[in-house]
């Protein structure tokens, strides 16, 4: 459940044709797509039909988006919990419960009907037959949140939950999606879990970086300081092409460093600061479940090959780090590409480019609605090098999209949702203090219907994985006291 970083800043079309009485296919049981249990199904896989332009009545055209369900905990009578999806295809993973996320615990001990769905241009749900800028306008959280009005609406009546009061689940852009999704249809959803949820739009997000150094300084006071003197002396050592032979060795770089314009240096700068950036994102995280390989690095991680002084300086102690997290994911180097061969691999439109697995789409939706550029443009974090300009140039040189346009439609995503002064009821906002993302949440209460939960020590979306022996006391306390304020919700009209 996160933001792709290393793309814009650092998260065969399948068509099932309706029939004329149901918005909803669903899947034989016995196909490879179900996972299951003891004699019978613990998710389906499902579609309903969309309209492509929920804001234009002329437009009929439809298409067809992918969802799962299970009723493994369903009770008659009990809620309706809707996972959204966010920027990559949905993940099985969060419906089964070996072990079970948090979302999944909720629903066993309140008899929840689980849905999970997938988002527009993502995954397997696509509503254009490409990637095309033209098409992308069809791509933003307005029409996200519309399809999950829809799918409420055709989902209730069709399976009798009319009644049943509906909760939204999410985490990073799909917590902020949750969290819209009762502010713009309270009469659909009841209630809200938005985890680790950016609802502050921001061309400039410098502030990330600022919790990245402040992270690091937890576990060392030493540690950013000395990830800043490396990246101090890459800076400099990267002015000099006699250098560049000996950074590609020194880095493990999949082929010999090419610089030839300051967009190439920002480029592979941000790209080497991503390995520290998204080791603090997802410090500690319980991410086994979702396969991922680099669980195993962590702040203690980073801080340790820092003060290792028998590695030599401060600079070939961040390349021994980069060194090791490329085999932590089973590669056999660290793929580098110059300014212009990223921006031609992300001009490519197809779904099957690429980026066309969410990179594109994802660039697209920060280029038009959010922002949210990392940037090294505070200093109060210890990188360089890849300021603001580069990330606004990248719009432009993309998708064709001005620095005007771009402000102009992070204002509008702020006008629209109300950033920081959200106004609605039964929300709960779960941030931790590791996370950079906590700095666009909201990590005070507003009121006790929207109550804050800011979870010490913990990082991305800490709270929907599945609960372990070695978790934080305050982590446990939290996924209780959403617990808590789940149950006396659903008891509220």
């Amino acid at each position: 459940m996160a933001f792709q970083a290393l793309i814009v800043f650092t998260l065969a079309c399948l068509c099932v044709p309706c029939d004329g009485k149901r918005t909803f296919i669903e899947i034989d049981a016995s196909s490879n797509d179900v996972q299951k249990g003891e004699g019978k199904p613990v998710f389906q896989e499902q579609w309903i039909t969309q309209k492509l332009d929920h804001f234009n009545g002329a437009d009929s055209r439809v298409w067809n988006q992918k969802f799962l369900v299970t009723e493994t905990h369903y009770r008659a009578g009990g809620p309706v919990f809707l996972m959204i999806g966010g920027e990559g295809p949905i993940n099985a993973g969060w419906m089964a419960m070996n072990p079970g996320s948090a979302w999944l615990t909720y629903a066993k001990k309140l008899g929840a009907l689980c849905f999970m769905v997938e988002h527009r241009f993502y995954g397997d749900s696509r509503p254009t037959v490409d990637l095309s800028t033209e098409n992308l306008r069809f791509l933003s959280s307005q029409q996200a949140l519309a399809d999950l009005a829809h799918f409420r609406t055709v989902i209730a009546k069709q399976r009798g939950l009319t009644n049943s009061k509906w909760v939204a689940f999410g985490g990073s852009y799909p917590g902020a999606l949750a969290a819209w999704s009762r502010l713009k249809y309270p009469y659909l959803i009841h209630a809200a879990v938005a985890s680790s949820a950016p609802l502050h739009a921001t061309v400039n997000f410098s502030e990330y970086l600022e919790v990245v150094w402040r992270a690091l300084a937890a576990e060392n006071p030493e540690c950013p300081l000395l990830v800043k003197k490396a990246f101090d002396t890459l800076q400099e050592r990267i002015k000099d092409p006699n250098n560049y032979d000996n950074i590609t060795e020194d880095f493990n770089l999949c082929s010999k460093l090419q610089i030839q314009s300051e967009k190439d240096r920002a480029y592979i700068l941000d790209a080497l600061a991503d390995n520290i950036m998204n080791t603090v994102q997802y410090n500690n995280d319980n991410r086994e479940f979702e396969h991922v390989l680099d669980t195993n690095c962590t702040i203690k991680t980073v801080c340790g090959v820092m003060s290792d002084a028998s590695l030599g300086d401060p600079y070939y102690r961040f390349a021994a780090f980069v060194r090791l997290r490329t085999m932590t994911h089973l590669k056999p180097c660290f793929k580098d590409l110059t300014y212009n061969a990223n921006l031609q691999d992300l001009r490519n439109t197809s779904y099957s480019g690429p980026h066309g697995g969410g990179g594109r789409q994802w660039m697209y939706q920060t280029c038009t609605e959010f922002g949210y550029f990392q940037t090294t443009d505070s200093p109060n974090q210890p990188f360089g090098g890849f300021g603001l300009q580069y990330h606004v140039e990248q719009c432009q040189d993309s998708f064709n999209i001005s620095a005007k346009t771009l402000y102009a439609g992070i204002d509008q995503t702020n006008e629209n949702y109300g950033s920081y002064n959200i106004r609605a009821t039964r929300i709960v906002f779960p941030n931790g203090s590791i996370d950079p993302w906590h700095a666009l949440g909201i990590t005070s209460s507003i009121s006790d219907d929207l109550p804050a939960i800011f979870i010490k020590g913990t990082a991305h979306c800490a709270d929907m994985y599945p609960a372990r022996a070695e978790d934080l006391p305050q982590l446990t306390l939290a996924r209780e006291h959403i617990f808590q304020l789940l149950q006396k919700w659903l008891k509220e009209k």
